[in-house]
């Protein structure tokens, strides 16, 4: 049996974020490592617990989601990221792209879509 991948979440909304580490947590090839609520301590967090997913929030207190991208990516170039965002607009969508963002998904599809892109950045 193959290694689980190993994610770190990076989500402000507390009930959201405990919403998806339970409902990931549920997946028998995924095990979240951490998670954390803001974009200020994602690269540091990524340091400690080295994922092989960070699923990140577009929009974040501290730095946002673009800039911790760019700053997870940095301190850990074979740390895949998968943006998450409320307002799929064009910029929300680029943005982490350009910052290194493996996938950028809209924060409404189902959660067989959040987890087909996390399996699809970490292989």
């Amino acid at each position: 049996m193959a290694e689980p991948i190993r994610l770190v979440l990076v989500e402000d909304n507390q009930v959201f974020r405990e919403a998806l580490e339970l409902l990931l947590g549920l997946q028998s090839d995924i095990v979240v490592v951490a998670t954390v609520g803001d974009g200020s301590s994602a690269a540091e967090v990524v340091r400690a617990h080295k994922p092989d997913v960070v699923l990140m929030d577009y929009r974040l207190p501290g730095l946002d989601g673009v800039q911790a991208t760019r700053a997870v990516r940095e301190a850990c170039p074979d740390v895949a990221v998968v943006c998450l965002t409320a307002s799929p607009n064009s910029r929300a969508v680029d943005a982490p792209s350009q910052a290194g963002a493996a996938a950028c998904l809209s924060k409404d599809p189902e959660l067989d879509d959040v987890v087909a892109a996390i399996r699809n950045a970490a292989s």
